[in-house]
């Protein structure tokens, strides 16, 4: 959530934050929200001061007409009272409801742009293997291996799911325990298995909601399958104080995750690509806003760790405002070259949220007795369907056959090919 504090303070600065994003300015109405409910705070404080004087008064009061003029005062008072608390409450959740929709500010040194166009590389990484043969893109090389089945799962699930198989279901499990073990050595995060099933909260806290409904989907319990593990790792500190010195807090789960991806149909869903179940290790970082920069690139790093040791080739993008999550205030894309788009795919998205999710979640940490709102951070390492994809087509051989890069094969009984 914004900080409605600083957006009354800096309403210039804040309506260039807003245009960044898109919006239209928006300090003028915030102004007039939060002034709103301010005079409703110091009617009620009035009220309340002068109720306390007359009840006061009651007992020490000996003319009984007067002493019921007094309780008369007071019942008045405390019905006036009564209707101004409703509208406090009221006036509290239009100005928080409204905020809650609006995106993170992004960070000043985000490029100004529109689409993945606008993009900005910043580095490339590994080299990109010259294949002597026509090459199959991940899809086919799956089903003739008979490791990939879409036409099952489509008649058990729906479209865009898929069952792995055999020696490829070994692969999923293997880059999980890869990951985990990399995060665990490199970063030394905490493991963390996390529910699959949260409430409202949970995802209003980290952003997913009120915005992204359609994009989740939910039980008839209320309860919401999570899209990602940030949902629950991030949701670990809510509504606490931490002790400063235990910071950065560093997270690593494994989990499935569950995206209806309703604004997908036809965009790019052939495949492993887009599927509505995905298996994906996330990272997760709480720290100070002092150190949330030098966080960030960690986090990329620690996802990049990865991908080298995959030997896969790869590129390090920024995303330029347009590209920028809501819950984002600076984002770095990990993309992965894929032989038969000749292209890279994004493979991980790395997110400094700055203090936007720690104050809809209540989350603080003290410093000289004061309570200050921490930073987190977050990315995928990886989204493992994704990095199936990459293995497949860049490992693929003449005959068919797919070999299993070298971290991957004590993971799997020492298995050199699929």
């Amino acid at each position: 959530m914004l900080d409605i504090k600083w957006i009354l303070n800096n309403p210039i600065e804040a309506d260039k934050a807003f245009k960044k994003r898109g919006l239209k300015p928006l300090s003028t109405k915030l102004i007039k929200m939060s002034k709103s409910r301010s005079e409703v705070f110091v009617k009620l404080e009035n009220l309340l001061k002068q109720r306390n004087l007359l009840s006061k008064e009651i007992p020490n009061t000996k003319d009984e007409s007067k002493k019921k003029e007094l309780i008369k005062k007071v019942k008045i008072l405390k019905d006036d009272i009564n209707k101004l608390q409703e509208g406090k409450t009221s006036k509290n959740s239009v100005l928080d409801n409204f905020l809650m929709e609006l995106p993170n500010f992004l960070d000043k040194s985000v490029p100004k742009g529109e689409t993945e166009k606008d993009n900005i590389e910043i580095r490339k990484s590994g080299n990109i293997k010259k294949f002597d043969f026509k090459i199959k893109d991940h899809v086919d090389l799956g089903e003739e291996l008979d490791v990939l089945d879409f036409k099952t799962a489509s008649k058990v699930s729906g479209s865009r799911f898929v069952y792995l198989k055999n020696n490829l279901a070994k692969l999923e499990r293997a880059l999980a325990s890869y990951m985990l073990d990399s995060n665990i050595k490199f970063g030394n995060f905490t493991e963390i298995y996390t529910p699959l099933l949260v409430n409202e909260d949970a995802l209003k806290g980290t952003g997913q909601l009120p915005k992204f409904d359609s994009d989740i989907f939910k039980t008839r319990e209320n309860l919401w399958l999570i899209p990602t593990s940030e949902v629950t790792l991030v949701n670990l500190i809510r509504d606490q104080i931490i002790d400063q010195d235990i910071l950065p807090l560093r997270y690593t789960s494994y989990s499935p995750c569950f995206r209806s991806e309703a604004g997908a149909a036809g965009k790019d869903t052939r495949g492993l690509k887009r599927q509505h179940q995905f298996g994906k290790v996330e990272i997760v970082s709480i720290t100070s806003p002092d150190e949330s920069e030098k966080e960030h690139l960690f986090l990329l790093n620690t996802a990049e760790k990865i991908l080298q040791g995959l030997e896969l080739p790869y590129r390090v993008c920024e995303l330029c405002s347009g590209e920028v999550g809501f819950a984002s205030k600076k984002t770095f894309d990990l993309e992965v070259w894929i032989p038969s788009e000749k292209n890279y795919m994004e493979i991980s998205s790395i997110s400094n949220c700055g203090d936007f999710q720690s104050r809809r979640i209540n989350a603080r940490y003290k410093k000289n007795d004061k309570n200050i709102y921490p930073h987190t951070l977050n990315g995928s390492s990886l989204a493992i369907g994704r990095t199936i994809i990459a293995i497949l087509e860049n490992y693929q051989n003449n005959d068919g056959s797919v070999d299993i890069p070298k971290v991957l094969q004590k993971y799997m009984n020492n298995l050199e090919r699929l």
